[in-house]
């Protein structure tokens, strides 16, 4: 199946009250073990990379092997440009082919913050590229190194954040952070409903490690339609990991290896299960 735009999957979602999974990726074998998931349960999804891993996993090769497994996989996949910092980088992510990008400026002024997310979004569209912004500050960083305050999203100034911008999904601040939480979030649901009934795009919940299932159900049921998901990812593989060096199950680089895609693969069963996208594609 073609690489698909994110726009399509989550007008599905939105339309089917279902949410898509964003799978955070790092290498190969996390990429192989979300699709054999996604395979598996015939679900749509997204796989994405946010700006400050590509430190650790470079853009130029990450990308490319993003794109071509999505391509190849008999499932609808988006490749996602997650939490785009710099308009190089952005642009970047759009060569190599990725079906959307995001403008991350919820720490910049209202103003500046809109007019780079219309830029952003004026440059996708000259890909045939999803756009996706961020109103309000989802807490933490995403890679951990921060330890930035939620500022919940107005659900006013979101309306207004969209009519400027365009954006086709918008990404909102409801108590939800990124990294693990040290107790179970408050999710402010009476943000959300009333965003989602002011928004006609669909909505973003960054942060989802460690949200609870049914706090993930209920924030679907007013309008989340995608939903990222890293640390549990990197935590998965890493636990994975270390679990077979422990009972001796690792003889080599490919039992290794093996175990990278299995820890991939059950964090993506489990959310897929929980966010209702099994057998939606």
């Amino acid at each position: 199946m073609p690489l698909v735009k994110m726009e399509e999957l989550l007008r599905e979602a939105k339309k089917n009250k279902y949410a898509v999974g964003s799978f955070s990726v790092a290498n190969m074998e996390m990429v192989l073990g979300v699709l054999q998931a996604v395979e598996e349960t015939r679900s749509p999804a997204i796989i994405q990379i946010a700006e400050v891993r590509l430190k650790q996993s470079p853009l130029e090769a990450i990308g490319p092997l993003m794109v071509a497994a999505a391509k190849n996989s008999p499932m609808p996949v988006a490749v996602h440009f997650d939490h785009g910092k710099t308009f190089e980088k952005i642009n970047q992510a759009l060569d190599i082919g990725f079906s959307s990008v995001m403008f991350d400026g919820s720490h910049l002024p209202f103003e500046e913050n809109c007019n780079h997310t219309r830029r952003v979004n004026d440059l996708a569209k000259k890909y045939g590229a999803t756009c996706e912004g961020e109103i309000g500050c989802v807490g933490g960083s995403e890679d951990g190194s921060e330890d930035i305050a939620i500022n919940c999203t107005s659900p006013a100034q979101a309306l207004e954040f969209y009519e400027r911008t365009k954006a086709d999904a918008i990404a909102v601040a409801i108590g939800n952070a990124h990294g693990n939480y040290k107790q179970a979030p408050k999710l402010r649901f009476d943000i959300l409903e009333k965003t989602a009934s002011l928004v006609p795009v669909p909505l973003v919940l960054h942060g989802g490690t460690g949200i609870e299932p049914d706090d993930f159900r209920k924030c679907i049921s007013l309008g989340i339609h995608k939903i990222n998901i890293a640390t549990a990812t990197f935590d998965s593989v890493e636990r994975t990991v270390r679990q077979a060096y422990e009972s001796s199950v690792i003889s080599g680089y490919y039992d290794l290896q093996a175990k990278e895609v299995e820890g991939a693969y059950i964090n993506a069963m489990k959310h897929i299960e929980i966010f209702g996208c099994a057998g939606k594609a």
